[in-house]
């Protein structure tokens, strides 16, 4: 039982770094930045699991808006890509519909969070650039998901 735990944690704990490092890794947009944080997110999803996926998407995405210095983001962050680690595995049998419902999950938590914070005019600026950052990393992992079952890891 404790060397499975090992294992959980630390397959967790790897997938929290690089999905923090993919978050460094941004393209401008108009409004800010689109990240490539989601494809850690959904990678941990569809390979590790639902579970896994909420922790690492929810601790990536906290972990990043600190290390960014964007702490009023953080816990908003949490919510979004946790959630959205957990609903792109294992609530419905599609990918496809689990991927659409998880990234609309996310968008919305942001668009609530930039209504709060600012306003809802100043939240549908934001909602193309995340759905297009979610959706990508959607496609990504896809990718990686197929190379990693490949290489047996």
């Amino acid at each position: 039982m404790q060397s499975t735990n090992v294992k959980y944690w630390s397959q967790t704990a790897v997938f929290i770094a690089v999905t923090v490092v993919l978050g460094y890794l941004k393209l401008p947009t108009a409004t800010g930045f689109v990240s490539l944080l989601d494809v850690g997110v959904y990678t941990a999803a569809f390979y590790l699991g639902g579970r896994q996926g909420a922790v690492v998407g929810g601790l990536g995405g906290f972990l990043l808006d600190l290390l960014l210095g964007y702490p009023q983001w953080s816990l908003f962050s949490l919510l979004a890509h946790g959630g959205q680690g957990r609903l792109a595995q294992g609530l419905i049998p599609s990918r496809w519909l689990s991927g659409l419902l998880s990234s609309l999950f996310m968008v919305a938590v942001y668009a609530g969070a930039s209504s709060l914070m600012y306003s809802p005019a100043a939240a549908l600026p934001e909602m193309i650039p995340n759905f297009i950052q979610s959706f990508l990393g959607f496609l990504l992992a896809q990718i990686l998901v197929k190379l990693l079952r490949r290489s047996h890891v």
